[in-house]
């Protein structure tokens, strides 16, 4: 329960109004009075919040002699949250003023949540080629997007310790035999992230695209897949 009321505030909902969209989702259409006497919220701020989910799209008005609510699905709910999003989104990006993307520093992400984000933002930002070095059990939720990668026709290009169980086909993968939990990644020979991923909360990253950086950690690489192939040939 109180993780997925965790969830819904994510999506905007107040504590209270999630409590209420889970009490709707639990039963059939409810007044009111009924959402009231279930969740053991007053009814003022009950009336108010089953507004607030009608508002949100999270809920539906059934008028008739006694009006009554019901939720809406929580697919349709989400869908549309992320779709008004992306919308402001678009709108912001294209309104905000642009920072010069050359950053000549060194930034520090912190915890695992932040690394997965940054990783995926510089993923979705590949224009021709991505090379990336993590542990194993992070390729399943990298999966989708490192194929629609391949499917775009970019170069994916892994190092990994041990071969995967399930083939990512289109993509270069080399076998390191090594079991670190160390990040490599480096974006169209532009953006690096290096750093670790234990999965602790002292997890951190570095970011950079400071040009000299970034061509040492790209020669590194390089340096390290040649190695892998001649010893496959040796």
């Amino acid at each position: 329960m109180e993780s997925l009321i965790s969830k819904l505030v994510q999506f905007g909902l107040t504590r209270q109004e999630a409590n209420i969209y889970l009490c709707l989702m639990r039963n059939n259409a409810l007044s009111g009075y009924e959402v009231s006497k279930m969740t053991g919220i007053s009814r003022s701020n009950v009336y108010s919040a089953l507004a607030s989910l009608v508002d949100e799209g999270a809920a539906y008005l059934l008028e008739g002699g006694t009006n009554k609510y019901i939720a809406v699905a929580p697919e349709d709910f989400c869908r549309s949250k992320i779709r008004s999003l992306n919308n402001t989104m678009q709108e912001l990006v294209k309104e905000i003023p642009k920072l010069d993307a050359g950053c000549d520093g060194y930034i520090t992400i912190s915890t695992p949540r932040r690394i997965m984000d940054k990783i995926y933002n510089m993923l979705e930002d590949v224009e021709y080629r991505v090379y990336i070095s993590v542990p194993n059990d992070y390729i399943s939720d990298l999966r989708y997007i490192l194929e629609k990668l391949i499917s775009e026709g970019k170069k994916v290009v892994l190092l990994l310790g041990d071969t995967l169980e399930e083939e990512l086909k289109g993509a270069e993968i080399y076998i390191t035999g090594k079991h670190d939990r160390q990040l490599r990644l480096i974006v169209d020979s532009e953006f690096v992230l290096t750093g670790e991923m234990t999965g602790a909360a002292s997890d951190s990253a570095l970011y950079c695209a400071q040009k000299n950086f970034v061509n040492v950690f790209k020669d590194s690489l390089s340096n390290e897949i040649k190695l892998i192939e001649l010893t496959k040939t040796s």
